[in-house]
């Protein structure tokens, strides 16, 4: 794969305090790439190295295969777009989209060209003459993605564009922004705390924790096989059941449950005896008819139940800890009656108790 972006060693101190240790990550040409994780994680930082807003403490930074590691961000050919619009409230959106070209001294016709094809993709042609003041929050940011837009870059850097907005108006710029992302074919780094915008936008999510990547991989990876306990704690929502338990003879035991771990994928050979904790995810819990298909059944007492529209999430108790299920929304449950759920041991994930590294 050709690299558009790559990272190698890179570190950054400030004092005594460790942000980024020995962080290594290579993005391919055209590729959409989330940065994922909580606050503090590590993901604005590294994203404002690649920009050259921040002095890296050693490491490389190449960008179409140029050290770019101590270049000037107008030298790194990038576009950025900020979790603030940072807009000149005094200039028209136009003046807005403009202003770096005229600075940069291109022709005008050549800003004009490119204002009309970023005012086009995005949507904002009816409003080039307005100002800031007189927009939405949604059509400010779409300004703020114009103005990476027209510079005409390879590389565009997303730092948090949209959580500054409504949930309604979120979903539909997510939409918008992998829309862009299919018609230009740029390769873009983006920022979020978001799991769903990460899902839903990503080519590859790197999961960030304490200015290291936890795991790199596609987003059906990540859901599907997380290579440690953060990770699968962090993707889901409502987050995966965990039990603590141990491994012995081939099966997993938790209080006086056991589930045979036929058909568990270990990660390298088969399953070994010590203690572990297993993992299952609310909508991998079978109900209805299909449950006796399942290879373990249990019975439990409806405790809450939390409607959400489209699903049913039911709090109950599997062998003294705390379990929920996704039902369907229209499934007919009430508090205190019992509940037959099924679980397949191959749709779960099980970790090592000590390193919490998946087995």
């Amino acid at each position: 794969m050709n690299n558009s972006v790559e990272i190698k060693n890179l570190d950054l101190h400030f004092g005594a305090v460790k942000v980024l240790q020995n962080l290594n990550l290579e993005i391919g040409k055209g590729e959409f790439l989330v940065l994922l994780g909580s606050s503090g994680c590590g993901k604005s930082t590294l994203l404002n190295c690649i920009a050259g807003l921040l002095d890296v403490t050693a490491g490389q930074i190449h960008i179409n295969d140029t050290n770019v590691t101590w270049s000037e961000p107008s030298e790194r050919g990038i576009g950025m777009v900020f979790q603030s619009y940072a807009l000149y409230p005094q200039m028209t959106v136009e003046g807005n989209l403009s202003f770096g070209l005229k600075n940069a001294k291109l022709p005008k016709a050549e800003i004009a060209k490119r204002v009309k094809r970023a005012s086009e993709i995005l949507q904002i042609e009816p409003l080039l003459k307005r100002k800031p003041a007189a927009l939405s929050g949604g059509q400010r940011q779409r300004v703020a993605i114009g103005r990476a837009l027209v510079r005409d870059v390879d590389v565009f850097l997303f730092d948090e564009p949209l959580s500054n907005l409504d949930a309604k108006l979120r979903a539909e710029l997510r939409v918008e922004i992998k829309r862009l992302h299919q018609k230009l074919e740029n390769t873009m780094i983006y920022v979020t705390h978001d799991q769903i915008e990460a899902m839903t936008l990503a080519d590859r999510i790197a999961i960030m924790r304490g200015g290291q990547i936890m795991q790199l991989g596609s987003p059906d990876d990540i859901y599907g096989r997380p290579l440690n306990r953060y990770v699968a704690d962090f993707i889901g929502s409502p987050s995966m059941n965990f039990f603590d338990g141990a491994i012995t003879n081939g099966a997993f035991t938790v209080g006086d449950l056991t589930i045979p771990l036929t058909g568990y994928d270990f990660v390298s050979g088969g399953p070994v005896d010590g203690a572990a904790t297993l993992g299952i995810r609310p909508e991998h819990v079978v109900t209805g008819e299909l449950v006796e298909n399942e290879p373990i059944r249990i019975d439990v007492d409806v405790e809450l139940i939390e409607p959400t529209g489209s699903d049913k999430l039911i709090d109950c108790e599997v062998a003294g800890h705390p379990f929920r299920v996704r039902m369907d929304g229209q499934a007919q449950v009430s508090v205190g009656e019992k509940l037959r759920i099924g679980i397949d041991p191959a749709r779960a994930s099980l970790f090592d108790a000590a390193t919490e590294v998946r087995l």
